[in-house]
């Protein structure tokens, strides 16, 4: 190998490793952001969300922390509080035989 191919090779691999650190830092960023929100929804502190940071236990904890804690929302209210989504059941299925 010519020691200018070389050296351009080398630049073309530096710059890739650039480009992968920057997409990888937009994804740990996106996620950070994707959990604070859902953890503020969930009535959690949004900072444990930066437990990302430390891959992959980070992850696997605030998962956790979001499986088996208590969401603290308040429920949201029913469309149409006086109505069942459902008509009632019948009474016996199949009907009784008739009496004659």
């Amino acid at each position: 190998m010519d020691p200018s191919q070389y050296n351009h090779m080398q630049g073309m691999i530096a710059s890739m490793m650039g480009i992968f650190l920057l997409i990888g830092l937009a994804f740990i960023a996106f996620f950070i952001f994707l959990f604070w929100r859902i953890l503020d929804k969930a009535g959690l502190a949004g900072p444990l969300s930066l437990l990302i940071l430390i891959w992959p236990i980070g992850l696997i904890i605030v998962t956790c922390i979001l499986a088996f804690s208590d969401w603290k929302v308040i429920p949201a209210a029913q469309l149409y509080p006086g109505l069942q989504p459902y008509p009632p059941p019948p009474p016996s299925y199949p009907p009784p035989p008739p009496t004659a």
